[in-house]
């Protein structure tokens, strides 16, 4: 029984399978460890149309706004005058008309009766469609501060979130100051690159971005043409990623350049005393050499890491 158990313990002990990989050098992209800011892809300042007295202001840094939404209400206490003015001149104005016309008809009854000339009818006419004219003319002048009045809301002028607030209620405000400053139209990586790695990037390329919440992928969308400062600047779409913080930075990795990269398997490295072996098959024998190894790579395949040093290209790794 005990020789039973014995042989049992051999066989499950016994040599794991192995194959061979024969190396050949692969091409790895070089990364460039950069910074982006977490940008909105639009920014739009919320302007005020009339100068005036912020009366209520019902947003501030960091609220969610649609668009046409009334942030703001800016008032002029000189258009309530117009109005007025405007008003009591159209009061005097029907007034006048009104004596016009009672002259109009008593003219023409004159001229009926061969009193009074036709010529004089004809001015009686005139005097009456000047002051219609000069009633139109006023109503359309009051018109005119009636919309001057309603422009005094500021509207959102677009959806998205509201990123700083420079003004208070009680504020005086001038036409085109800006009340809000609303950033929308979704966020994006912006990215300022060195010039000498401007030939290395296209539209489409993918990037790496390391967060708090771990490692995530995107790509350019956009390279801009000009060169400001010695640097290019880029725009990169990422999927998930953090709006909580608009111009926060995150490291992020480009491909600038490619270069050549011995792989082998990860299994086929084994770590003893803090040094690192492989195994490679020589003429009819198999022999250990230590290598340096370098980053890890995920291929379609497997796990493979990297060896800087140690082996060469056609040497046979054997592989558990």
């Amino acid at each position: 029984m005990r020789a039973l158990l014995f042989v049992t313990f051999l066989v499950v002990a016994g040599p794991a399978l192995s194959e061979t990989v024969t190396l050949s050098p692969v091409m790895l992209p070089e990364w460039k460890a950069v910074y982006g800011r977490i940008e909105t892809k639009e920014t739009i300042p919320a302007r005020a149309r009339i100068g005036g007295t912020i009366r209520s202001l019902s947003v501030s840094e960091g609220d969610t706004v649609t668009e046409g939404q009334e942030i703001a209400v800016v008032h002029d206490d000189k258009i309530e005058f117009q109005i007025a003015a405007y008003d009591a001149q159209i009061s005097a104005l029907k007034a006048q008309l009104e004596t016009a016309e009672t002259e109009l008809k008593r003219g023409e009854t004159l001229v009926e009766r061969g009193v009074a000339t036709v010529q004089r009818l004809d001015q009686l006419r005139t005097a009456v469609d000047v002051v219609r004219g000069q009633i139109t003319a006023t109503e359309a002048q009051r018109d005119i501060s009636v919309q001057q009045a309603t422009e005094g809301r500021v509207l959102a002028p677009a959806a998205g979130k509201v990123l700083t607030v420079p003004v208070t209620p009680g504020a005086v405000v001038l036409p085109g100051e800006p009340v809000a400053t609303i950033g929308g139209g979704g966020f994006f990586l912006r990215l300022s690159v060195p010039e000498r790695h401007a030939t290395a990037l296209a539209e489409g390329d993918a990037i790496r971005i390391t967060t708090d919440s771990g490692e995530n992928e995107g790509r350019i969308a956009k390279l801009y043409p000009q060169i400001d400062n010695g640097r290019v600047t880029a725009d990169v779409e990422v999927a998930g990623l953090a709006t909580a913080y608009v111009n926060a930075r995150v490291l992020v990795e480009l491909p600038v350049s490619e270069r050549e990269a011995l792989l082998v398997p990860v299994a086929a490295v084994l770590t003893r005393s803090g040094i690192d072996f492989v195994t490679v098959s020589e003429a009819e024998h198999e022999a250990e050499r230590a290598v340096v190894t370098g980053e890890t790579v995920v291929t379609d395949s497997a796990e493979m890491v990297e060896i800087l040093s140690g082996l060469a290209a056609g040497d046979i790794v054997v592989t558990p």
